[in-house]
């Protein structure tokens, strides 16, 4: 009696995409990413030296200090409170603007995306003059929230617009509700960018040094700033900094452990139909509220405050220095956004594509650097340049190299995202008619996810013109951007003349974040 083999349940075409998975990243793709990776970490490296100067006893003194526990446990409870708003936001209002009748949900999903102008520690400086009383953990929570609630309202809105509605009609075709085809069936599928935008809310709050500051809140960022301000020895700084990458190496291994394998990309025959709109009917008034809300303490506070300031303030501002600012914002952002857009695209092929280790440990150490506060990687490319790079010293590449290390994550997110959106056959099917890693990159890869690169480009714009502490150690001589300008002005005092240059950033931030919220 002969026995039949079990058919193998996978497909075919599962089973030469899993291959594709597992095949050696390509050169092409892994040199130019270990390079970022190798940027990214360089802060680390300083941390490392900074931190065993004085042997492990010394440093092991400092991580067990009460006070390193309070700021432990203050900065994840901050962490905690924001991601969990940013989340409850983010994915409302993607939700209620991509797959609802809501009445003018075009308008409310740019409104969704203009806190991303204001920076936060203008934010901070608004809320804290007009309620004294959030002064501390209240003020920090709210200021941070709804500056970073776009993060994940942004990826999760492009992941509603390209998810197949054709299961989701499924399950209300067997009788689900839509609040639990929505549970069980939708969400499932936003996992993956709700985590991506919820390790960037993660981060940002962990590394965010002006708005802790502002409304006077004690996280480690803060503690490292004043312990560089109050000594010349940097090894206490250093441990601090050392113990808050660990908690952001834990955050993503985390994010990892919570994403999931797959994307949402079809690979079936044809055009996927867009979904139905909800039809809200009595609870559209208050999702007009809810999202009222939400712009009004988001955008339309801050905005307000700052034209009372340009209105009643006597600011006394110099147009010839506001328009070199305005000039040298512009040119160090666009640089910026272009070479870290540049970097994070083979580190976002790698972790879309393929799923072994170095591909995980490249992208592991990208984030890594991000949660670094701006200081101290400012700090940490002094002294590089002070010891093997001299040249390079308060000049243009040197400012953009802190950038690049700040903000990959941001440009990762955005282009793993948009590469997972696309349908991996396609590469597949170049490959095996030939074609080389570099020209499936060029023709196939690149082109099939330029709108979510774009967006990905345009938002590191955005942070990086708004971007502050690594502006005021690395810019090169002479030179003021509006953030630091904007500084200068509230460092003495006289924020009715720091208002123009604030009202610019946020003009000026207000360009691309339009556009963004017009794509979603």
């Amino acid at each position: 009696m002969t026995t039949r083999s079990k058919p193998s349940a996978r497909t075919p075409a599962a089973a030469f995409h899993a291959a594709a998975g597992r095949r050696r990243p390509p050169l092409v793709l892994l040199l130019p990413a270990t390079a970022a990776a190798l940027l990214a970490l360089l802060p680390l490296g300083y941390l490392g030296v900074r931190a065993m100067e004085h042997g492990w006893g010394y440093a092991w003194d400092i991580v067990a200090e009460r006070r390193t526990l309070e700021l432990l446990g203050r900065s994840l409870g901050l962490t905690a409170i924001v991601v969990g708003a940013s989340l409850l936001l983010g994915i409302s209002l993607a939700w209620l603007t991509v797959r609802t009748t809501l009445p003018g949900r075009r308008v409310w999903a740019v409104l969704a995306t203009l806190p991303l102008a204001v920076p936060s520690y203008v934010a901070a400086f608004t809320w804290m003059s007009a309620a004294p009383s959030l002064a501390g953990l209240p003020g920090a929570a709210i200021t941070l929230t709804f500056a970073c609630f776009p993060y994940v309202f942004l990826p999760v809105a492009a992941a509603l617009r390209g998810i197949d509605p054709a299961q989701e009609e499924a399950a209300r075709a067997l009788g689900s509700g839509p609040w639990e085809t929505f549970l069980r069936v939708t969400l499932p599928q936003l996992r993956p960018a709700a985590a991506g935008g919820a390790i960037l809310v993660a981060l940002y709050v962990l590394s965010d040094f002006g708005s802790v500051s502002i409304t006077r809140y004690d996280t480690f960022t803060r503690a490292i700033h004043s312990s560089y301000q109050a000594s010349f020895d940097r090894t206490p700084a250093a441990v601090l900094g050392c113990v808050l990458v660990a908690m952001t190496v834990l955050l993503v291994l985390a994010e990892n452990r919570t994403r999931g394998r797959a994307g949402h990309s079809r690979t079936g025959r044809g055009s996927a139909r867009p979904p139905l709109a909800l039809a809200l009917g009595r609870w559209t008034a208050p999702a007009l509220a809810w999202c009222t809300a939400v712009a009004a303490a988001a955008v339309a506070f801050p905005l307000g405050t700052l034209g009372y300031w340009l209105t009643v303030g006597n600011s006394g501002w110099d147009p010839e220095r506001w328009w070199s600012a305005l000039v040298a914002t512009v040119t160090v952002a666009a640089a910026g956004a272009a070479v870290t857009t540049l970097l994070a695209l083979p580190v976002g092929v790698l972790s879309a594509r393929h799923r072994g280790r170095p591909a995980r440990l490249l992208e592991q150490s990208v984030y890594a650097g991000h949660a670094v506060p701006g200081i101290t990687v400012g700090l940490a490319l002094v002294f590089f340049s002070v010891r093997y790079a001299y040249p390079l010293y308060q000049e243009l590449p040197l400012l953009i190299a802190a950038y690049v290390v700040l903000f990959l994550p941001v440009a990762v997110a955005s282009a793993r995202a948009a590469v997972l959106q696309s349908p991996p056959v396609l590469e597949d099917v170049a490959r095996s008619l030939g074609r080389s890693p570099l020209r499936v990159l060029r023709e196939i890869t690149v082109p099939l996810a330029a709108p979510g690169i774009g967006a990905g480009a345009a938002l590191t714009f955005v942070v990086i013109m708004k971007e502050l502490p690594a502006t005021l150690l690395l810019r090169p001589t002479g030179t003021d951007t509006l953030a630091t300008r904007l500084w200068t002005e509230t460092g003495a005092g006289a924020f009715a003349g720091a208002a123009p240059y604030a009202a610019s950033i946020v003009l000026l931030a207000a360009i691309p974040s339009y556009l963004l919220g017009r794509r979603s």
